[in-house]
C-alpha cells in the first residue's frame, strides 16, 4: 500500500518514528532477543551468521496458521514491549506528535496505543503490480498474506485518515503533511470526522488532487 514509504515521508518531516518491521529484523538478526526462542520453535531456521534465514522462517510459517500464531506469540510482546518504551522515551522528552508504523495494527488490536489512526491506501492492482515485484512473490504467497489481513476497506472504514498513495510521492506527502497540521494543531479530532478521506474532491484544495 505505500506505508512504509508514507512512514519514511513522516520521519522526514521531523517526527519521531517506531518501526515494527525493523524492530523484528532487529530481534530476527544475530545477537537478536528473539534468536534462541524462534529458533528453538523452529529448529533449522537459524543462519550461518547467527541471524534468523528469515525466508526460510517465512517457508516454515506459510500457510500453516497454528505455526503462524506460534511465531507471533513469540515476536509480539516483544516487540509491544519496545513500542512501550518508545513511547516512554518519546513522553520523558515531551515530544508533541510520534508515529508508530505498525503493519497489523487492528489484527494485532494496538490501534488503543493511538490518537489518531492513518490508513495508507492504494488501488488493488497497483497494490497487486507493487507486491508482485517481490523476491519469491507468487499469486498463492500474496493470497495468503491479504487473506491474513484486515480487508483494506475496512481498515480505511476505521481510520480516522485515509492517505491515497496511488497517485504521486507528492501527493502523498501533501496529504501527510496536512495530517501533521491537524494533528499539531490539535484540529485532527474534528477533521477526522469531516475529511475521512484525504484526496476527495472536498479535500483537493489541501491534499492538491484533482478528481
Amino acid at each position: 500500500m505505500g506505508k512504509s514509504a508514507a512512514a519514511r515521508m513522516l520521519k522526514q518531516s521531523g517526527v519521531l518514528l517506531f518501526d515494527a518491521d525493523a524492530a523484528v529484523h532487529q530481534l530476527l538478526a544475530p545477537q537478536g532477543a528473539a534468536v534462541a526462542r524462534v529458533e528453538a520453535a523452529f529448529p533449522g531456521v537459524r543462519n550461518a551468521a547467527g541471524g534468523v534465514d528469515r525466508p526460510a522462517l517465512g517457508r516454515r510459517v506459510f500457510d500453516q496458521p497454528e505455526a503462524l500464531r506460534q511465531l507471533e506469540r513469540i515476536l509480539h510482546p516483544i516487540v509491544r514491549a519496545a513500542e512501550k518504551r518508545f513511547i516512554a522515551v518519546a513522553r520523558g522528552r515531551r515530544e508533541p506528535v510520534i508515529v508508530l508504523d505498525i503493519p497489523l495494527l487492528f489484527e494485532t488490536r494496538a490501534e488503543g496505543l493511538c490518537d489518531e489512526i492513518i490508513v495508507v491506501s492504494a488501488p488493488a492492482w497497483l497494490q497487486r503490480q507493487r507486491v508482485m515485484r517481490r523476491s519469491g512473490m507468487t499469486d498463492s504467497r500474496l493470497h495468503s498474506i491479504l487473506a491474513a489481513q484486515t480487508p483494506d476497506r475496512v481498515k480505511r472504514r476505521r481510520a480516522d485518515f485515509v492517505v491515497s498513495t496511488g497517485l504521486s510521492k507528492a501527493h502523498t506527502l501533501r496529504c501527510l503533511r496536512t495530517v501533521l497540521r491537524l494533528v499539531r494543531s490539535g484540529q485532527a479530532e474534528s477533521a477526522a470526522t469531516r475529511y475521512r478521506v484525504l484526496g476527495s474532491r472536498r479535500r483537493a484544495r489541501q491534499c492538491g488532487r484533482s478528481s
